[in-house]
């Protein structure tokens, strides 16, 4: 059986084929040095992917970045790597760029700017906004070692993560996506706090009142608002909580058939469904019009 693959794969690859050759030169490089995995590779390019960082260059790799395991890791990402750049060593990888800063967790005996993600990303967009631009480039070392010393001093500043200093052990994809995210969110203009996605409409000012007049119809029923001087002060209360809940067309459908079943409560003599409907029927064909909403029990959970 053929695999079928995800339409949000497809859209990322179809996306990401067009855009990576445009958007070569206006974020930063991320250089892997001597990357071992192809998987590692693969992820590295997704969280690039993530972050709308589309140049990927690699120095030495142990594997081809073109191995089935590293398109599949990559998953939708394919562009980045099929428009990678692969070089034989790290100072060729730099040669064009004028800022380069170097990702470590170990502090090197040399004379190096210590710097957040959030303070490079912040440099890295002022370089990349002068005109002529400034190109610039993050160094990511290998899986197990990290970069060597010599990689580092090619560096103008160093990236520290700040992280539980007792344990601070980053796999490559998650490292390139704590700085792709700083650089991607330097800009971004999501609001902190969203409404939730409606699947039905608000409900209008009608509607509303249709569900009002059934419940409190139902209430003087019972006798809950039977005490008339505290009476409008009750209703005023009950719609106001309504009110403020911001209700969809949908949930005043299901409230209207809470207060139908409510209506009839759980003793051991509870008519049956057909008989409630005929009762209901024939309550509706004597009194005046009634502007209760739904009369059948679609949304109720109770039988």
């Amino acid at each position: 059986m053929v695999e079928q693959i995800p339409d949000w794969r497809q859209r990322g690859r179809a996306i990401l084929q067009k855009d990576v050759l445009a958007m070569r030169g206006t974020a930063p490089a991320i250089i892997l040095v001597e990357p071992q995995l192809a998987e590692n590779m693969g992820t590295t390019a997704r969280a690039m992917g993530n972050s709308a960082l589309v140049d990927l260059r690699l120095v030495r790799p142990r594997v081809s970045h073109l191995d089935e395991r590293a398109i599949n890791a990559a998953s939708g990402a394919d562009a980045i790597l099929e428009n990678a750049r692969v070089y034989d060593s790290t100072e060729e990888a730099v040669a064009d760029l004028v800022h380069v800063y170097a990702t470590t967790a170990r502090r090197r005996d040399m004379m190096k700017r210590i710097v957040t993600p959030r303070k490079a990303a912040g440099e890295m967009r002022q370089a990349l906004s002068l005109d002529p631009i400034e190109p610039v480039g993050i160094l990511f070392g290998r899986e197990r070692t990290g970069l060597e010393n010599d990689d580092v001093a090619l560096a103008n500043a160093v990236i520290e993560v700040p992280l539980n200093p007792s344990f601070c052990s980053l796999n490559l994809a998650q490292a390139v996506l704590l700085v792709g995210y700083e650089w991607y969110s330097s800009v971004d203009q999501t609001p902190t706090e969203q409404p939730a996605e409606r699947a039905s409409p608000p409900a209008a000012h009608q509607d509303l009142l249709g569900l009002y007049e059934h419940l409190e119809r139902e209430l003087d029923d019972c006798g809950f608002l039977r005490l008339p001087d505290k009476r409008p002060g009750m209703v005023r209360n009950l719609r106001s909580i309504f009110a403020r809940a911001g209700l969809t067309r949908q949930e005043v459908k299901t409230l209207h058939g809470v207060v139908t079943e409510l209506r009839w409560g759980r003793r051991p003599d509870r008519p049956l469904r057909s008989e409630r409907h005929s009762s209901l029927a024939e309550q509706r064909t004597s009194d005046e019009p009634s502007t209760d909403g739904p009369t059948t029990d679609g949304d109720s959970s109770a039988s």
